[in-house]
């Protein structure tokens, strides 16, 4: 069966995605390395990039050896032009203030690229790497997250996208009447706001929940744009969309507006049949509905990731069923989300990105 749907392909980029060391000597360990972190990263971005993906991720923990994942994107942005730049960016033991301002700088520097991987730490291990409280239970982490993601969004629409003003002749940098208190009151945090950075350029960053954890999924329902799961089966795939999309409809939001990408760690040199295999599941899949895309997560990123690009991202171009090129700038516009109006503007008419 062969899908009329945009297919969406990403990839992870950090070393041993989803391992999670744990403690201070790992991370002396790792040190060393670190160094070389960035150049590496900027090539497998590039790698990427040439092969036209949506987007990629990056992973992190406060418990992960090595570098801040969103630092190390807003490095490799400037280094690339359309890949869109995803870091995970953990909602517990943060403030939320801090977070949306990083996010919304990231898609500042990367002109409209970024999104943002929600994360949740629900290890006593990492409550006392800072000693503030307790790691609470999970169901209550993701209700926090879910309130973070609706703060940060609230926040980058605190300033209306004309809000800057820049008049030189009369010293005027803003528009002060189209600047707005949030005003947000959550269970373990307020805001009052406005964000100390201007909207983003795609309104809000592109907001990832991997809803694989039942605990995640309501919150990815009521506030991603793209979910991750996890699946063995199309079947079981397919009914894991279908119940995400029903929690956004019940959610009053456009199940349109969510893209579901099946998320797999894959070892291209222990994969049966190889990159052109795992072509062939990607096609049958998303053609038959069970999934919008594949997030690849490499066993080792240098070697499985260029193979991926190689063996797997060209048949499906040769076959009609990826972009051989961009056709749009920003990360919506890949994963054919709107740009979002603001919530507290008055007159703004929403823009679509490019074909869902």
């Amino acid at each position: 069966m062969t899908s009329s749907r945009t297919l969406h392909l990403a990839a992870e980029l950090a070393p041993g995605a989803g391992d999670r060391p744990g403690g201070p000597s790992a991370a002396r360990t790792a040190a060393p390395a670190a160094s070389g972190a960035a150049a590496r990263t900027v090539a497998l971005a590039r790698l990427a990039e040439a092969a036209g993906l949506d987007f990629l991720t990056h992973d992190d923990s406060f418990t992960r050896p090595g570098l801040d994942a969103l630092a190390v994107l807003a490095r490799v942005a400037p280094e690339t032009r359309s890949v869109g730049l995803v870091p995970t960016v953990t909602t517990t033991h943060t403030e939320p203030f801090h977070v949306q301002a990083a996010v919304a700088t990231l898609d500042w520097v990367s002109r409209g690229r970024a999104g943002w991987r929600i994360a949740v730490s629900p290890t006593g291990a990492e409550a006392r790497l800072f000693g503030r409280r307790p790691a609470p239970p999970t169901a209550e982490l993701w209700q926090e997250a879910g309130e973070v993601a609706e703060v940060s969004r609230r926040l980058w629409d605190s300033w209306e996208d004309d809000a800057e003003i820049r008049d030189t002749a009369t010293g005027r940098f803003v528009d002060r009447r189209k600047l707005h208190h949030v005003n947000f009151q959550g269970a373990t945090f307020s805001v009052t706001g406005p964000s100390i950075v201007p909207r983003p350029p795609q309104g809000n960053p592109v907001t990832v929940v991997d809803a694989t954890r039942p605990a995640a999924r309501d919150t990815a329902a009521h506030h991603a744009d793209v979910a991750l799961i996890r699946a063995s089966s199309a079947e079981e795939a397919a009914a894991l969309r279908a119940e995400l999309h029903q929690g956004a409809r019940a959610h009053g939001r456009d199940p349109r507006q969510l893209r579901v990408l099946l998320s797999a760690t894959v070892d291209l040199d222990a994969y049966e049949g190889g990159p052109g295999a795992l072509a062939e599941l990607i096609a049958g899949w998303h053609g038959g509905g069970a999934v919008d895309g594949f997030h690849l997560v490499p066993a080792v990123p240098e070697r499985d990731l260029e193979r991926f690009t190689a063996g797997t991202v060209v048949p499906l171009r040769d076959r009609g069923l990826f972009r051989t090129s961009y056709e749009g700038t920003t990360l919506r516009d890949h994963l054919g989300l709107v740009r979002p109006v603001s919530q507290y503007a008055t007159e703004a008419p929403a823009t679509t990105g490019a074909r869902a």
